[in-house]
């Protein structure tokens, strides 16, 4: 009997750190999930944008999609989640769009044709090469909104606390989502692995959110099955105010545009931003 059950121990020991072992080797291939075919914006339904490349700082050459949008109004930076690429936001960004906005829809590095491998500090200098993009067009004198989606929400709390912490704060933050950290997101799927000595990206949003000196608005769906409610809760109590959020009932990751996500961030942007910005 105490052979036995040293065995399976033993078995079952082994499985366990086999699969600890899988996480940790395999965990880039696990977290990114890029679309790498070539996206073309003619062939979409956003003929108003334009390809468009921005430098990073290490020297990658990065395709975004860009519409001026009106003069005198906000331009969105969109940063999207680990999945997919800039070619399956359509749906999103066509509510900024038909306000008027202009409209920055964020390439990631290894995400469609671009070259590179996607790393958090990666994601981090993507958006801040999206930002030298728009700075170089002038474009950053007009009211800036960080949009932020799943994985990008952390992406986008760290551009908007940089902009605070470079004297330019942007005008409004949304966050679709969200989460405190990746840490806490992999805790939720794997609760008997020690995560947190694991991940070698761990998208700490809640160090950034306090930082931000700009309106937040926060929303999440309560049947979110791949980042819990109560994480966007979470962070979303971290943030200063002024700050806004909606919790959509029966709503799970992926379908939030489909309960009115849109049509709330297009008013969230128009209680904020400066009344010199409004059309005439």
């Amino acid at each position: 009997m105490g052979v036995f059950f040293f065995s399976v121990t033993a078995i079952a020991l082994g499985a366990y750190f086999l699969f600890v072992a899988f996480l940790f080797f395999f965990q880039s291939s696990l977290l990114y999930h890029p679309d790498k075919s070539a996206v073309d914006v003619a062939s979409s339904d956003l003929g108003m944008m334009k390809p468009v490349k921005a430098r990073s700082a290490d020297g990658l050459e990065l395709l975004s999609w860009y519409a001026v949008g009106q003069p005198n109004l906000p331009i969105v930076i969109y940063l999207h989640g680990n999945a997919g690429n800039i070619g399956s936001r359509g749906h999103k960004v066509r509510p900024f769009l038909d306000e008027g906005f202009g409209v920055l829809l964020v390439g990631y590095r290894g995400f469609s044709t671009n070259s590179g491998k996607p790393t958090e500090e990666g994601l981090y200098a993507d958006a801040l090469a999206a930002l030298s993009f728009l700075d170089k067009t002038n474009d950053t004198e007009r009211p800036l909104i960080i949009y932020g989606e799943s994985l990008g929400t952390a992406v986008a709390t760290n551009l908007a606390s940089e902009l605070a912490r470079m004297g330019s704060p942007a005008s409004g933050l949304i966050l679709e989502a969200p989460f405190p950290s990746l840490t806490s997101v992999a805790k939720y799927h794997y609760p008997f692995v020690p995560i947190k000595w694991l991940l070698k990206d761990k998208f700490e949003q809640s160090l950034h959110i306090d930082k931000v000196k700009a309106p937040v608005f926060v929303f999440h769906g309560d049947q979110d099955k791949t980042i819990p409610i109560s994480l966007g809760k979470n962070l979303f109590e971290k943030a200063l105010m002024p700050k806004q959020s909606n919790w959509f009932k029966g709503a799970g990751h992926n379908d939030l545009f489909d309960f009115g996500a849109g049509k709330l961030s297009v008013s969230f942007i128009w209680q904020i931003i400066p009344p010199s910005s409004n059309v005439e």
